[in-house]
């Protein structure tokens, strides 16, 4: 009996795709490790290593693997996966050098368009993802997908006519898409006269997905407010909030002690007048709870021609992580392990290893804003890494703050917003903690009340522009013409002048958001 004939290396290419898409991911690189040996030159087993590799996290063996590709065979698709790599791997710089190469080419397929379209997304670059995703469009005019992901950044571009045209032909294409109700919902105010409420009420009751019912009470509960129906918009609202918590791994206690902890652990005898840090003036930290006028103060200094606002970045923590993490070595700390750590960092390493990280996204203005709302639990850490640094803390009424973060469906973000109780416990311990830091930083921080920039926008310009040390420039109060693209929640309210009807809005379900103001009370809060 002959022996079978050897398979060919696309054959054995074949089976290696047959192993990832049984999720045997061992077997898979066994397989890819031995065909690279044997046919170093086959550029196409150098990508599957490289994407067997990103699989796994094994970001340094990803990019090396790639690159042997790229070297073998120039083809775009392997510079996509490149760029993707750098990313995923936190090496920002690297991701937008790897997508500049092939950000302004065409290619003829839709979903390696659609891919680099939501690369380029993550990476800012709005303008260049909307381009991408047009192209999608063109080569697939069939698939919802490119529909709404370039309704999601025409909204973040302030294209209120486009983004609802593509979440419509999203929905029309594929009815269940339910995040494009919600995503419809949220660009304009809805009138008696022109609203989605008969059809959403029509497939909430036909629907059984859980996270598809999420989103479409939240959208339901946002049209019914904005045409005066609250009790029914409260009953939506909670019911979209509680499904979400339903399914949700979360424990408030969690956070609780974390924040506790950083009371504790960064006491007045850290900040005894010698910080010493890396002396940097270029960072803006705009911080404070999640939907309080972050992005309006993001947008107003923003407009300066010293600032450039970088949006919601990670960097601060990424390096946090990275350097607790080195002093560890293989001993992985709990999470209050991981707080008390961070106090004996060397915090000048800190502070440049941030500024380094932070500057190849940066156009090469001499300040940049780093808007993460969630920033305030490193405030002090911010201060003493660099002492230079601004840090603007954004305050509004407790009870429009806390409503404000229950209405909001956030994509990952603030796990502890969809139960009132949960939301009621996490705004105290976040108040105690501004309290403590301006006890043990005295004059640090700038504090600014959403309610006094919306009634005096001019007069609170100006203090924040003296506060950061910027001279006045007329454009910071023309701030909704800026054409710079925001991904936050408040990406459309900030293309508009100031306006002053989301004050008091709470107020519409006192009787509903009674328990949270007992219980803020209870705590001390003021919410008169």
């Amino acid at each position: 009996m002959s022996s079978p004939a050897p398979q060919s290396k696309e054959q054995v290419a074949d089976s290696i795709i047959r192993c990832i898409d049984a999720r045997d991911l061992r077997k898979a690189l066994g397989i890819c490790q031995q065909l690279n040996r044997r046919h170093p030159d086959y550029a196409y087993c150098w990508y599957l290593a490289s994407f067997l590799m990103q699989k796994v996290r094994h970001y340094a063996d990803a990019i090396k693997a790639i690159d042997r590709a790229l070297q073998l065979s120039s083809l775009d698709r392997y510079q996509v996966h490149k760029a993707r790599c750098h990313f995923e791997a936190d090496d920002i710089a690297g991701a937008v050098e790897a997508a500049a190469v092939i950000k302004n080419k065409s290619f003829v397929d839709p979903l390696l368009h659609s891919q680099l379209g939501s690369l380029l997304h993550l990476l800012g670059d709005q303008a260049s993802a909307l381009f991408h995703y047009t192209k999608a469009i063109e080569l697939d005019a069939g698939n919802a997908d490119h529909y709404f992901n370039r309704a999601a950044v025409q909204r973040y571009l302030g294209d209120v006519a486009g983004a609802e045209a593509g979440f419509n032909q999203a929905i029309a294409l594929k009815p269940d898409e339910y995040e494009a109700y919600n995503g419809r919902a949220q660009l304009r105010t809805q009138t008696a006269e022109h609203n989605h409420i008969a059809q959403l009420r029509e497939i909430i009751a036909r629907t059984r997905d859980p996270a598809g019912l999420t989103q479409l009470h939240y959208a339901l509960a946002k049209e019914l407010e904005d045409t005066g129906d609250f009790d029914a918009a409260f009953a939506s609202l909670k019911q979209g909030a509680d499904t979400k918590r339903r399914y949700m791994r979360y424990r408030i206690d969690t956070d609780l002690q974390i924040v506790a902890k950083i009371r504790e652990v960064y006491g007045p005898g850290l900040f005894d007048g010698h910080v010493q840090g890396f002396r940097s003036p270029d960072p803006i930290f705009v911080l404070g709870m999640p939907r309080t006028g972050t992005t309006l103060v993001e947008r107003i200094l923003g407009s300066h021609s010293s600032v450039f606002p970088a949006g919601e970045l990670n960097h601060f923590s990424l390096e946090l992580i990275r350097l607790v993490g080195k002093a560890a070595g293989p001993k992985r700390p709990s999470r209050l392990e991981f707080v008390a750590a961070t106090a004996s960092l060397d915090f000048r390493e800190l502070g440049e290893s941030y500024i380094t990280a932070t500057r190849p996204i940066r156009d090469g203005r001499p300040h940049f804003i780093d808007k993460l709302p969630f920033n305030y639990l490193y405030a002090g850490l911010i201060h003493l890494a660099l002492p230079q640094a601004k840090i603007i803390n954004l305050q509004r009424h407790p009870m429009d703050t806390c409503f404000a973060v229950y209405k909001q469906l956030f994509r990952d973000a603030y796990p502890f917003s969809y139960d009132l109780d949960e939301l009621g416990q996490y705004y105290i311990a976040y108040h105690q903690l501004m309290q403590h830091w301006n006890a043990v930083m005295p004059g640090v921080i700038h504090t600014l009340k959403y309610e006094a920039i919306v009634h005096d926008i001019e007069g609170e310009s100006r203090r924040l522009l003296a506060y950061c040390g910027l001279p006045w420039e007329d454009q910071c109060l023309q701030f909704q013409e800026n054409p710079q693209a925001s991904t936050t929640a408040s990406a459309l309210q900030v293309r508009q002048p100031v306006y002053v009807t989301s004050v008091g809005k709470w107020r519409h379900y006192a009787k509903q958001l009674q328990p949270l103001r007992a219980r803020l009370e209870t705590a001390g809060i003021d919410t008169n």
